[in-house]
């Protein structure tokens, strides 16, 4: 069966290529023309024509607001063929790619300065296939992983194989991504600098292409996954079919019962959760009274004593809760007093007095910080006509030469009389 799966996919790789190869030839002056312009004008040609080379994947066309081109394995299979050593230039990986889109860049700013504007289109057309060289080498990488998917790793026959396809396209993918992760925007737009024309190829199209080849390498992964997992379902189904059939074999004689009438049961079926049966107090039965009166007791019992102990602990958090409560409030009215009596301090006292000398001098056990606030708050909670008869000075300091906050060290009453 894998055999005939395997001529039958060899069979329409053969059609599927020698078609493709047919219509390159057929329209050879065509993709010649575009290979050397740069672009094939869509008026050109025809409808079908166009429909086919696109669908070939031949020709693509970035926008609507672009010429049609020729897509990179094109591109490099003419350059291959006529020894087009300055279309040619074959990169190991990505990061000369990004190293060569720089130097173009470069000489297109080199141009500019000199004033040379064939050669700032000359560059800026390289640039453009650069950039289109760089993406298009991810959309081939990730069309072969879908051919991938829906050819060799659809006619695997066994476990052991379907594994190592899968772990090649991981790799595979895996690699795409170390690739993508390569391409820094900041730089790139860094390098653009205010040039439109850079800044749409080089960071908006590249970053619109990178999105989109990020959401395919996605797609590739969940199909990836979707895939293993209804390959292991079937497998396991098989596997479950080819084991009852082989212990059928051995055992003809077996015939297949009701597990729920067996005493012993095998482990295997035995693995559902215990049935509680539901029971109900049958109060027409007068023989069962006193057993019913007895139960009714005990449980009245047990609920009182679950109440009271409820209560008593509900008691208790509530008495320790407004203890605690208490213990705040007469903390907050001490802070009060003292507060008040350093004002009454200061009225009896011709120079400003230091807030924190008063809280030395007096002996008092609050915090610096506490002390000062509640200073400034009973300060601002007199009325408007008291607040005039004191004068309030802050000692304040920044908190660097880099911040605008200030921190306030020490505050200074001073009364005056109206």
């Amino acid at each position: 069966m894998a055999e005939h799966d395997d001529k039958h996919h060899l069979s329409s790789l053969f059609e599927v290529g020698a078609e493709r190869l047919k219509l390159i030839g057929d329209n050879a002056k065509l993709l010649m023309q575009g290979y050397l312009t740069g672009g094939i004008d869509p008026a050109t040609v025809s409808e079908r024509t166009l429909r086919r080379l696109i669908s070939a994947r031949v020709l693509y066309q970035p926008d609507d607001s672009h010429e049609l081109k020729l897509r990179h394995p094109v591109t490099q299979l003419v350059a291959a063929l006529v020894t087009d050593e300055s279309r040619r230039a074959i990169h190991a990986d990505i990061a000369d790619k990004l190293v060569s889109i720089r130097g173009f860049v470069e000489g297109l700013k080199e141009a500019q300065r000199m004033g040379d504007s064939l050669r700032v289109d000359s560059q800026t057309l390289r640039i453009d296939e650069a950039v289109y060289d760089l993406t298009s080498q991810f959309e081939e990488a990730i069309f072969s992983l879908w051919h991938r998917l829906n050819s060799n790793f659809g006619f695997v026959s066994n476990l052991s194989d379907k594994i190592r396809e899968n772990s090649r396209a991981q790799q595979q993918i895996q690699r795409l991504i170390d690739g993508l992760s390569l391409i820094d925007f900041d730089d790139l737009i860094e390098l653009a600098e205010g040039n439109p024309t850079l800044r749409k190829i080089l960071v908006s199209r590249l970053q619109q292409q990178m999105s989109a080849h990020h959401g395919s390498l996605l797609e590739v992964q969940i199909r990836l996954v979707e895939l293993m997992t209804r390959f292991r379902e079937q497998q396991e189904r098989s596997l479950l079919v080819l084991n009852m059939a082989g212990f059928l074999r051995e055992h003809p004689g077996f015939m297949v019962g009701d597990y729920s009438y067996r005493s012993q049961v095998p482990a295997l079926v035995n693995c559902a959760a215990p049935i509680f049966p539901a029971a109900a107090v049958s109060l027409d039965k007068r023989e069962q009274q006193p057993e019913l009166v007895h139960l009714v007791h005990t449980l009245y019992r047990e609920l009182a004593i679950k109440a009271k102990t409820d209560v008593v602990s509900v008691t208790a958090d509530a008495v320790n809760a407004s203890a605690q409560q208490q213990v705040v409030e007469a903390r907050q009215q001490q802070l009060k007093q003292d507060t008040m009596a350093y004002f009454l301090y200061v009225c009896d006292t011709p120079q400003p007095h230091s807030a924190l000398a008063f809280l030395i001098e007096q002996q008092l056990e609050w915090p610096a910080e506490a002390w000062l606030f509640q200073v400034l708050a009973e300060y601002n909670a007199l009325p408007r006509h008291e607040q005039k008869l004191f004068t309030l000075t802050r000692d304040e300091r920044p908190i660097s030469q880099f911040n605008h906050v200030r921190i306030i060290e020490d505050l200074k009453v001073r009364y005056q009389a109206a």
